[in-house]
């Protein structure tokens, strides 16, 4: 790819320069520095109940970064269901989610670690928890797919290698107000949230795939997922 973008991060302080290497180890697509393109849900994601934020604006030269994008032609959802299983804490219990984990890094895994930039689908608390109804078998992958596109929080843009940080320049830092941002946040979270209970309450239907029909129809990546 070639050209820059603005992206965003948000956080409770300024960052004039994210430092390669420090972050948490368990976040979706492991350790890296975790931004959006769209500066509203970052002001969003910096503010807590008591806490006003900063939308910490960046330009990234994208010329020569390798990037890969889970949303684009030739990945599909469970390619971020097994990197987000590879990372992130999950509660795996005994049986079928068990078996579904282990089917799911064996058969959807991607070679993630080799790029400079990934740009998926952000995993918060709620977002997370869909992942984990699918993997114990209790909701179908298309309702997955419906769920993940609930709240419109959108694609997130994650920097993991050194060369992805020397192509960041800081910006600007823009505030965001907790009255205002996490309100918002709230709201948007809240009505997710309701819309996922409509669509986890419907009933097993026979036409849907679900975690035990990849299983035994042995479904491979590439096959039309």
């Amino acid at each position: 790819m070639s050209d820059s973008i603005d992206i965003y991060h948000g956080s409770d302080h300024i960052i004039e320069q994210p430092v390669f290497g420090e972050g948490k180890t368990y976040n979706d697509y492991g350790r890296g520095f975790y931004c959006t393109e769209h500066v509203e849900l970052a002001k969003e994601w910096a503010c807590s109940s008591d806490s006003d934020g900063y939308a910490n604006h960046y330009r990234l030269d994208m010329t020569g970064l390798g990037v890969l994008n889970l949303n684009g032609p030739g990945y599909n959802i469970l390619n971020w269901l097994a990197i987000l299983l590879e990372n992130r804490k999950f509660n795996v219990a005994e049986g079928l989610p068990q078996r579904a984990r282990t089917y799911l890094l064996e058969n959807f895994n991607v070679e993630y670690k080799e790029y400079d930039v990934i740009i998926g689908y952000r995993a918060n608390d709620s977002y997370f928890s869909y992942a984990g109804d699918f993997v114990n078998g209790t909701l179908s992958l298309s309702d997955l797919s419906e769920a993940m596109r609930l709240g419109k929080l959108g694609e997130q843009v994650v920097l993991k290698s050194k060369k992805a940080f020397e192509a960041l320049t800081f910006v600007e830092a823009i505030e965001a107000p907790r009255q205002e941002y996490f309100a918002k946040y709230k709201t948007r979270d809240d009505e997710a949230r309701a819309k996922y209970r409509d669509i986890a309450s419907k009933p097993m239907a026979e036409d849907e795939i679900y975690m035990i029909d990849i299983i035994r129809n042995n479904i491979r990546n590439g096959q039309g997922i």
